[in-house]
């Protein structure tokens, strides 16, 4: 269970550091080898390659006809990006990725359970702007009993 964020300095050849909390469960789950791909909200998904692939399954057994999966296949498989961690703990974000993202030098990086998402500092301080201005709308419906 991946969760808690971290903010990372991406190095000059666009690696970035995972940080330590994380690495051995990493290595364990997948061997290492992750996959990185694009959000429908310009961040960036990081999957241990044996939790994408049943969600890459999935998305590839919809319809090439219906024009709303095709565009999320696009999206999701279409920038899927196999990596792998070195023994740094560093995986390498690909150009194309970090420019659909604008990442530059620093990512926010964010346990979501089984994998992370991946913004650009400035991109997440606008979505934690609007987490803040939906306030108690942002429950979605049937969650309305859950409590913290």
């Amino acid at each position: 269970m991946f969760q808690g964020p971290s903010l990372i300095s991406l190095d000059a050849k666009g690696r970035l550091a995972v940080p330590t909390r994380y690495r051995d469960a990493l290595r364990l789950q997948s061997d290492g080898h992750l996959v990185i791909t694009a959000h429908p909200h310009r961040c960036l998904l990081l999957y241990p390659r044996s939790a994408w692939e049943p969600i890459r399954d999935a998305i590839m057994k919809r319809s090439g006809f219906d024009k709303n999966s095709t565009l999320l296949q696009g999206l999701l498989v279409g920038h899927a990006d196999d990596v792998e961690m070195d023994s740094a703990g560093r995986v390498l974000v690909a150009p194309a990725l970090r420019r659909f993202a604008s990442i530059d030098r620093e990512v926010m990086m964010f346990g979501q359970g089984s994998h992370f998402k991946l913004w650009n500092p400035p991109a997440w301080d606008e979505q934690f702007k609007e987490i803040e201005r939906l306030g108690a709308d942002l429950v979605p419906a049937g969650m309305e009993d859950f409590s913290l």
